[in-house]
C-alpha cells in the first residue's frame, strides 16, 4: 500500500493569480479569494504548510453588493480613546478604500485564525486604471 506523499517546504510552488473583482460578489470572491491563498485547490494541501498562492485583485472598486449592504452593514473601528468611535457603510469602504475592504473580508470570515495564516500575505492590489483581464487567469512567472 502506498504512503500519502508529504511536500517539503522547498518542494512548494506558487504561483500569481490575477482576478477581476468587477461585477462579482463580495462574498463569494472572497471565499474563492481564500482557497487559492490557503492553497485548498491544489491536490499537495495540507493544513500545517503555507502551500497557498498569490492573489492580485484589480477594480476592487466596482466589486457587487448583495441588497441593502452597502447602505446598512457598517465597520466600526476606534483608537481606546474615549468618544473616538468611528463607521463607515461598506458602500463608503467600497468607494473610499476599495483595498481596504478586499483585504478585511477574506482575512476576518473565510481565511481561518491559525498559525499558517499569519505567515500568508493576504493581497496585494494595483492601481484602479489597471487593464480589464480575465478573471482568475493564472499568470505564468
Amino acid at each position: 500500500m502506498a504512503a500519502t506523499k508529504s511536500l517539503k517546504k522547498c518542494e512548494l510552488d506558487a504561483k500569481w493569480y490575477l482576478i477581476d473583482a468587477t461585477d462579482c460578489t463580495l462574498g463569494r470572491l472572497a471565499a474563492y479569494t481564500a482557497n487559492i491563498l490557503r492553497g485548498k485547490h491544489k491536490p499537495t494541501w495540507t493544513p500545517n504548510m503555507d502551500c497557498g498562492d498569490h492573489v492580485i485583485i484589480i477594480n476592487a472598486d466596482r466589486v457587487a453588493l448583495s441588497g441593502h449592504k452597502a447602505d446598512k452593514d457598517r465597520f466600526f473601528w476606534h483608537s481606546l480613546w474615549t468618544g473616538s468611535l468611528k463607521s463607515r457603510t461598506l458602500g463608503q469602504m467600497r468607494d473610499e478604500k476599495p483595498e481596504k475592504l478586499m483585504a478585511v473580508e477574506p482575512a476576518k470570515f473565510a481565511v481561518p485564525s491559525t498559525e499558517i495564516t499569519v505567515q500568508v500575505a493576504l493581497m496585494s492590489m494595483l492601481p484602479r486604471t489597471s487593464p480589464k483581464l480575465i478573471p482568475a487567469k493564472e499568470i505564468s512567472a
